[in-house]
């Protein structure tokens, strides 16, 4: 007997039109939550939860590629620390992972992530840290979708808005030397834009913000997951249009990660 995904129940699915590409973007959070002794592995839940969004890309951010002290800490049962990396292990039946590291630190590593029901193209990483003390990086897959290239860029920018902008302007570079400007693009993840000051440098790059046209800010808020009010978590497009958005919410969802996910219905524009 299949058992049934029991978040499946609480993510009602955007609209699906015909050549519609669902994406989802969430920060994982490097799979656990909690502080000391409370600290507790989410990382299995999580994967319920991607599997949920039955979506052709999705955008992770914070995905741990190992971690020494961690593993340790949980053991490697069926339900303890996953044996190789987080983005393998997320990945639903059927999809391909691609992986890239942002940050080194004295126990492991982590890193943006894409995962794709569609054929992936050469998995590209530019380094676009602003500081020695946070380590951030674009993570670029060609998806090819329905025969056409979609670029889906990972990014996961900084805490202080002046990097926020060099950030954008690093993202602008790498767009002009490696996306063509006749194909899709999607540019995703975790902003940190906390005053909602991005939307100008990013339409200056010929990126619109994907917005649900019949949703209000507060369906955009992903942050805190316990109480959201800021819409850190987005989907920039170029050639794509958005149909819908959503964001699942109740307490299995803001269990699992410091931010809520972000699922969205793009179309060709």
């Amino acid at each position: 007997m299949i058992r049934a995904n029991p978040l499946q129940s609480t993510l009602l699915p955007p609209y699906t039109g015909i050549g519609g590409l669902r994406v989802a973007t969430y920060n994982i959070h490097k799979g656990v939550r909690g502080m000391g002794p409370r600290k507790r592995l989410e990382i299995h839940n999580l994967g319920l939860a991607i599997e949920a969004f039955d979506a052709d890309l999705v955008f992770l951010q914070e995905v741990r590629l190992f971690h020494t002290r961690e593993a340790r800490r949980f053991e490697r049962t069926w339900f303890g620390w996953p044996e190789g990396g987080q983005a393998e292990f997320l990945a639903p039946p059927g999809y391909d992972a691609a992986y890239r590291t942002n940050a080194t630190t004295r126990y492991g590593e982590h890193g943006n992530a894409l995962l794709s029901r569609w054929p992936l193209g050469d998995i590209g990483h530019h380094d676009v840290s602003d500081h020695p003390f946070e380590q951030r990086g674009l993570l670029h897959v060609p998806v090819i979708w329905n025969g056409a290239t979609v670029h889906a860029v990972v990014v996961h920018f900084g805490l202080v808005h002046a990097s926020r902008v060099r950030q954008v302007q690093r993202l602008a570079r790498f767009i002009d030397a490696e996306v063509p400007p006749d194909e899709m693009l999607v540019v995703a993840g975790d902003f940190n834009d906390w005053g909602e000051r991005l939307d100008g440098l990013m339409a200056g790059l010929g990126l619109v913000r994907a917005s649900d046209p019949h949703g209000g800010r507060r369906d955009r808020a992903t942050f805190p997951s316990l109480a959201p009010v800021f819409a850190l978590d987005r989907f920039y497009v170029r050639g794509l249009e958005c149909r819908s958005t959503m964001v699942p919410r109740g307490m299995s969802w803001a269990r699992m990660s410091d931010h809520l996910p972000l699922v969205a219905e793009l179309g060709p524009a």
